[in-house]
């Protein structure tokens, strides 16, 4: 599954693996793609720059790249005492009355939340930034779009590729026009933040609109078959995050979460606004119908939809209250069925793009 942009990357194959956890991306590096470390969750710069650490020791000298969530357009002097500020007191009323509806207990006095989104926060990427270019990383994405001009002119100054996601032909362009060297077509059926248009159609589009950039296919692919399809779409390489959600390396934070991925359905996933603010693929639960109710205040708009739920998700993952308990997914999260090392992972994924290159052989009439 080599093309010129996985060669270009001194990686063998081009699955481009998104995940916030050091011990995942290391095994995707080791195992000839290339690992994505999500840098979100950190709030401090010396967790990330231990986690990076980690990675350069743990890769077998493979090449790695790094997540952030920054906005284009600078925010000055806004902190996140602000930003709490703005969060009504009704809505703070509905959480609780949410959390009591269905038992959940409060954090102990030595419990720190750990679900915090300050990532969100441009002063807090920034600081992330600072300690990432302080490491061989090879690939910065951004989760918001295209970063700031300042931040893809250090990047490309330390040999970094910048990629940005993009929903639409139209953000595409507008990435191509910042200067970012990837982008990702991430159609709707994707985990986390999505847009409305599905991968069939956004991802041949966006390689139009773009070219002669890369373009990677995100979004519903977790099969070989799946990648030779995005492949073939025009795409040079895939972007998987949810299939990851589950290996063996992972580190999800309860046996109840991982139970009710490897049982959901294609089906039971829904964009909601209710964990960030912005509409996110995530499993379907009573805490995304709870957003969705009318008779209640509704989602704020990011960040604030984050810090006010950041300490009600710690508290539902620490006592694993099942009706509530979620996490962004994809819609590919149906044929996660069972527990899987990366390195299977990637075993299956070659057999089954090689399945699918055999098949088009045939019905091309070639041996």
């Amino acid at each position: 599954m080599e093309t010129s942009l996985s060669k270009r990357l001194g990686i063998e194959h081009a699955i481009f693996g998104f995940t916030p956890f050091p011990a995942v991306a290391a095994a995707i590096s080791r195992a000839g793609g290339m690992g994505v470390l999500g840098a979100v969750r950190y709030a401090e710069a010396d967790e990330l720059a231990r986690s990076l650490e980690w990675l350069d020791a743990n890769t077998g000298d493979r090449p790695y790249g790094l997540d952030v969530v920054m906005p284009a357009k600078k925010v000055e002097g806004v902190t996140e005492a602000d930003v709490e500020a703005m969060i009504p007191e009704g809505h703070r009323q509905y959480v609780r009355e949410v959390l009591a509806k269905h038992g959940v207990p409060e954090l102990g006095p030595d419990d720190v939340s750990g679900w915090r989104i300050t990532g969100w926060m441009e002063q807090v990427a920034r600081s992330q930034l600072d300690v990432a270019f302080e490491y061989p990383i090879r690939l910065l994405a951004n989760a918001l779009g295209s970063p700031p001009a300042d931040v893809v002119e250090r990047a490309h100054g330390h040999g970094i590729l910048v990629a940005a996601l993009a929903g639409s032909a139209r953000h595409a362009r507008h990435h191509q026009d910042a200067g970012i060297d990837i982008v990702v077509a991430q159609g709707y059926e994707a985990g986390g933040h999505t847009g409305e248009i599905g991968s069939m159609v956004l991802v041949p589009e966006v390689v139009r609109a773009v070219d002669p950039l890369p373009v990677l296919a995100a979004g519903g692919i977790g099969t070989g078959e799946q990648v030779a399809a995005g492949l073939a779409l025009g795409a040079q390489g895939v972007w998987l995050g949810s299939v990851w959600l589950t290996v063996t390396e992972a580190e999800l934070p309860s046996p109840a979460l991982i139970a009710k991925l490897l049982a959901a359905g294609s089906g039971d996933t829904v964009r909601s606004r209710a964990l960030t603010g912005k509409p996110a693929r995530q499993l379907r639960t009573e805490w995304t119908e709870a957003w969705e109710d009318p008779t209640g205040p509704g989602p704020l708009p990011m960040p604030l939809q984050g810090l006010l739920v950041a300490d009600a998700i710690s508290r539902i993952q620490k006592y694993e209250v099942e009706p509530l308990l979620g996490t962004p997914v994809g819609q590919i999260v149906g044929q996660m069925n069972e527990q899987l090392s990366v390195q299977a992972v990637f075993d299956d994924l070659t057999r089954g793009f090689e399945h699918a290159i055999d098949r088009l052989n045939r019905v091309a009439g070639r041996s």
